[in-house]
């Protein structure tokens, strides 16, 4: 990308929901997984081409308020089904649904979206979202940001920033499957489809706790100056990266696990090769605990219901056969040891003794989350679906996070490591021999 990529911002406004949100839902108790969740912001962009390829004419004005008219009013319609976004974070205690609103900008890129996907930058992407991912409410002052950009040539990316307390991936992929369905509504036949939403339900499994009310978190973020790189693992070398994981006791590994192993091996040995030892290493994977929990209500509860699985390893010799094993052990035992879902005192118990792991020193931490399978390519507004999908950069520090390509089998890996380490793991030859650093996206 040329140096001279510039983001005008063109209109700032808030979005309130379309109907007040009744008395008996103004206020949304967090759960105990609410509270554990750090107080950041998931960020996502959509980029839609024009492939009609019309130039900047005296039409353009146009075609963006036409745009942007749909976009905001479907936004206010969905906001009524999804109030606790256009709500308040009181400081882990509960969602104030005040129809305060989300955050809706618009803005002005000076080149062509086919710039942006023949070259991917993601240092670059961060300029066309609202916020950054480590900012809080009380700079923002929403709970919801969307930033949609213009480009010259009439494509658009609309990029989104959601507090992570009050959605995980789950819930931000509701939540804009049904945006997007009141917007092709509003401009086809179509009937619109708005889900049903159910937040809250949570706290009737894992009831909020003092503990977890001080202003300090209980666990803290490690940023640092990171860098994020983007790999993009292509579905036959996948193919033959599970040829290469498969075993006796994991005979048919699936793609998460491999890509996650082989990514984890990498960073151990760029720790070994930083410190000149072997340091134990733990690999946080969040899950998805709806369909867990032994509860049916649960699945499509909204908010925060995912719980994290840590494997870890103190061996001096690893390889990727040993990591999936060890991923898929810790995934038969929660199902063992659970199997009518995790109840609430050994999620408690679990986070005060993780707390008490992560707090030590000599031990490399590293968090994992995949988005594969959420269908974010599948996001039609009514200008077709989108031709990729993507994170911004984030300073948080030994941070993975998996998302499927746009062909639903291959997986794009963001990853966000101090530069020293990352200099090391973006050179490692086995991790190149599976996945591109950063390939044009056409």
């Amino acid at each position: 990308m040329s140096t001279d990529f510039k983001v005008e911002i063109i209109h700032k406004e808030t979005i309130t929901p379309s109907s007040p949100t009744p008395p008996h839902l103004k206020s949304v108790n967090l759960s105990f997984l609410d509270q554990v969740i750090p107080e950041v912001y998931v960020p996502l962009v959509l980029f839609y081409p024009n492939h009609a390829d019309q130039e900047l004419n005296s039409d353009h004005q146009s075609l963006i308020a036409e745009k942007s008219s749909i976009l905001k009013a479907s936004l206010s319609e969905t906001l009524t089904h999804f109030y606790p976004l256009a709500g308040e974070f009181q400081y882990n205690d509960s969602i104030c649904c005040d129809d305060r609103g989300a955050s809706f900008i618009e803005a002005r890129v000076n080149c062509r979206i086919l710039d942006i996907l023949k070259s991917p930058d993601t240092e670059m992407l961060k300029y066309l979202f609202p916020a950054a991912v480590e900012s809080t409410q009380a700079l923002t002052g929403h709970l919801l940001l969307v930033q949609v950009n213009f480009f010259e040539c009439g494509g658009m990316a609309i990029a989104i920033n959601i507090s992570h307390k009050v959605a995980d991936a789950f819930t931000f992929s509701r939540f804009i499957k049904s945006w997007s369905a009141v917007a092709l509504g509003s401009i086809s036949t179509t009937d619109h489809l708005v889900l049903p939403a159910k937040f809250g339900a949570a706290v009737s499994l894992y009831p909020p706790q003092d503990f977890l009310n001080s202003p300090r978190p209980l666990v803290e973020l490690t940023q640092g100056k990171c860098t994020t790189r983007r790999f993009v693992f292509d579905a036959s070398r996948i193919a033959a990266l599970k040829s290469k994981a498969a075993s006796a006791s994991v005979p048919n590994p699936t793609r998460v696990e491999v890509v996650s192993a082989l990514i984890w091996k990498c960073t151990m040995e760029a720790s070994r090769s930083k410190l000149g030892s072997i340091r134990p290493s733990l690999w946080c994977q969040a899950v998805n605990m709806r369909r867990r929990s032994g509860q049916a209500f649960t699945e499509n509860l909204l908010g925060n219901f995912v719980w994290y699985l840590a494997a870890i390893t103190v061996e001096s010799e690893v390889d990727i056969q040993s990591l999936v094993a060890k991923f898929r052990k810790c995934k038969d035992d929660f199902k063992g040891k659970y199997p009518n879902g995790l109840t609430a005192e050994d999620a408690y118990q679990t986070i005060k003794e993780s707390g008490n792991v992560l707090a030590k020193e000599g031990i490399d931490n590293y968090s994992c989350t995949s988005w594969c399978w959420f269908p974010f390519y599948e996001t039609n507004f009514g200008w077709g679906k989108p031709s990729w999908v993507s994170v911004r950069s984030f300073q948080l520090k030994d941070t993975v996070l998996l998302m499927d390509a746009i062909d639903g089998n291959g997986i794009e890996a963001s990853m966000s490591f101090l530069e020293e380490d990352m200099a090391i793991v973006e050179s490692n030859q086995e991790l190149l021999a599976y996945a591109s650093l950063n390939p044009s996206v056409i």
